[in-house]
């Protein structure tokens, strides 16, 4: 009897809890081979390549994939990590679906535009192959939502009072603890370097739930959340799950879940609501992305209007070097560049200071933050930077900020700005 092949193809998802599309698969095939495509460099049109190493972002990316590796091994299975074809990762997973007679294709679901379009293309493709794909990288699965995605309100207001009252939040997959055997694939894994410092951030599964844990068991954070969050540094005064949200080395669900249990038996009041809503704008830029398609990458955005500004490689390296003369802005721009991170009241500042002061295209902001951000995540970038710029979601038409008024408020002592222009 012919043995079913499988090839799970992770992206997002670099977990073995509440992973339901590998669960799918594992249950379909025989033997089964893991791949992860390793993105070379990041280059961008909006921003010269000279422009920011990423080596925050990489570090954080191999310490992760190095964790799954590990984790994967611990189970029965591996995980192959080769260099993507930037020309078109779907037809090198359609080669090596070829390649390795593969029978089913295991994928988690996601909303963005390539993503999509990369499994769209693997279908047609290859149309003989099976996929097994599985949504799990939201808070709702689609068939929850109270609308087609089509007529998704533009307005998070209006989408969050809509999926409040009538969506349900998806439960948490199983943790999978068994894999069918790995096939063989005669193919070697690029080597990966876990070694440097991000702060507290580290890479992976393990240091997620790790800090999940520490977050909502060990302090009394979450009580606190709504008054501190805009706290331009600090590891406490937010949650600080966006990096394994991220890459998918935490699940969002998982997070609600543990979230809700906090409530029970901790305390609920309007600081863990506001993580929940926090949760939600992640959940509306992931859905809006879908809606708009490649229109979440546009000059002008979903929006009819076209901005002011234009590109100018000067402008923007002084934006980038943290060397613009606002310091409140400079300051950000240099802890971004050092750590892979930043406040999300700065990320707002930064971004209304190179649209509005330095009038300049948005769209080289969104591409720097693609290139250095450890919590870099297509939806959530695009769509904040398109609301910035006066061409996405917000109904004012665009947010400018009094810069030296917010660094007066956010950073009253001066520390934070003294921290990070020394």
């Amino acid at each position: 009897m012919k043995k079913i092949h499988g090839l799970f193809w992770f992206r997002h998802d670099l977990r073995l809890h509440d992973n339901p599309a590998l669960s799918a698969l594992s249950e379909q095939v025989d033997a089964m081979t893991c791949v992860y495509l390793y993105p070379k460099p990041y280059t961008s049109s909006h921003v010269p390549d000279e422009f920011g190493d990423g080596q925050c972002q990489k570090l954080f990316r191999d310490q992760s994939l190095l964790a799954l590796r590990d984790a994967l091994q611990a189970i029965g299975s591996d995980l192959l990590i080769v260099e993507r074809d930037e020309s078109c990762e779907a037809r090198q997973i359609a080669s090596l679906c070829e390649q390795l007679k593969v029978d089913v294709l295991g994928v988690t679901a996601d909303g963005g535009f390539y993503e999509r379009q990369s499994v769209a293309q693997i279908r047609a493709s290859v149309t003989s192959l099976k996929i097994a794909s599985e949504q799990s990288g939201t808070l709702f699965n689609e068939e929850a939502l109270p609308f087609e995605i089509n007529d998704m309100p533009n307005v998070f207001t209006a989408f969050r009072k809509k999926v409040e009252k009538y969506a349900d939040v998806s439960s948490p997959a199983e943790t999978v603890t068994a894999l069918p055997p790995a096939l063989d694939t005669q193919c070697e894994s690029l080597s990966l370097d876990p070694e440097g410092n991000n702060g507290n951030f580290k890479g992976g599964e393990s240091a997620g739930t790790t800090h999940l844990q520490y977050y909502f068991g060990e302090t009394r954070a979450a009580s606190e959340y709504k008054k501190t969050r805009n706290d331009m540094d600090g590891w406490l005064p937010s949650t600080k799950f966006s990096p394994w949200l991220a890459n998918g080395s935490l699940s969002p669900r998982t997070v609600y879940q543990r979230l809700r249990r906090y409530e029970e038996d901790v305390e609920q009041n309007e600081s863990t609501y506001w993580i929940f809503f926090e949760l939600l704008w992640r959940e509306f830029f992931h859905w809006l992305q879908m809606k708009h398609g490649a229109d979440w990458f546009a000059y002008s955005g979903f929006q009819d209007n076209t901005p002011d500004t234009r590109f100018d490689k000067q402008t923007l390296k002084r934006w980038c070097d943290g060397n613009t003369g606002y310091d409140i802005v400079d300051a950000c721009m240099r802890q971004l560049n050092q750590t892979g991170y930043m406040s999300n009241r700065g990320r707002q500042l930064v971004a209304s200071c190179l649209v509005h002061e330095l009038d300049h295209d948005w769209r080289s902001g969104a591409a720097y933050f693609e290139k250095q951000l450890i919590d870099y995540d297509v939806a959530s970038n695009w769509g904040n930077w398109l609301y910035l710029a006066g061409v996405g979601s917000d109904p004012r038409g665009h947010r400018r900020f009094d810069l030296k008024k917010q660094a007066d408020f956010y950073d009253k002592d001066g520390s934070f700005r003294a921290t990070w222009l020394k």
